[in-house]
């Protein structure tokens, strides 16, 4: 499968999503099974932990199809770095995806330290730390509603952008055999925006 398959297949698969059409979780003893052998995802998602954005059920994918890496913030780390070689050199997922839903609350509290210094408990500063950088170019002067959807873009391009800076991943991409995008889970409607 080729990304542009790969991408075509999530976008049908948050369509039937969509319509209510979805087919899971439909789950038959020989998929388990088969599944048992090995596995052999069409896709990579790096998302965010928040429980209501579950990329199976809203790329409706049955089991073994999505290999996802979930983390608040879909925040790029050295564990995640590793998940990701894994998938692209062990697995060969052609097309990984970075995907950013709106209300997120760990891109908040990033725009809350970059804004007004806000410290958060140790280990949730930490995850923040790694998502201010990625906005530092916003317009800080925006409405609050802009400006969150603004900084989650920004976010996942800037976990896009780190990705891409890894050998593996620009090896990949070179040789024509990998597609990174980055998208978008709207919360309040169930759709996914791919960014351009």
């Amino acid at each position: 499968m080729t990304a542009a398959e790969a991408l075509a297949r999530l976008e049908a698969g948050n369509q039937r999503f969509l319509a209510g059409t979805a087919r899971f979780p439909t789950v038959q003893k020989e998929i388990l099974t088969d599944l048992a052998r090995g596995q052999h995802p069409y896709a990579t998602i790096l998302s965010c932990s928040d429980s209501r954005v579950p990329p199976e059920l809203i790329f409706d994918a049955g089991f073994g199809e999505l290999f996802i890496i979930r983390v608040a913030g879909n925040v790029f780390s050295p564990e995640v770095a590793a998940s990701l070689q894994y998938a692209g050199r062990h697995l060969k997922t052609p097309l990984f995806v970075v995907l950013g839903h709106t209300k997120c609350g760990a891109v908040q509290a990033a725009l809350d330290t970059q804004r007004s210094g806000a410290r958060h408990h140790s280990r949730i500063q930490m995850l923040v730390d790694c998502i201010v950088p990625g906005l530092a170019d916003l317009d800080q002067q925006s409405d609050p509603e802009t400006l969150a959807a603004e900084a989650i873009e920004a976010n996942v391009r800037w976990s896009m952008r780190q990705i891409l800076e890894t050998p593996e991943v620009r090896e990949r991409v070179e040789e024509g055999v990998m597609k990174l995008v980055g998208a978008i889970y709207q919360i309040e409607t169930g759709s996914v925006r791919v960014l351009e």
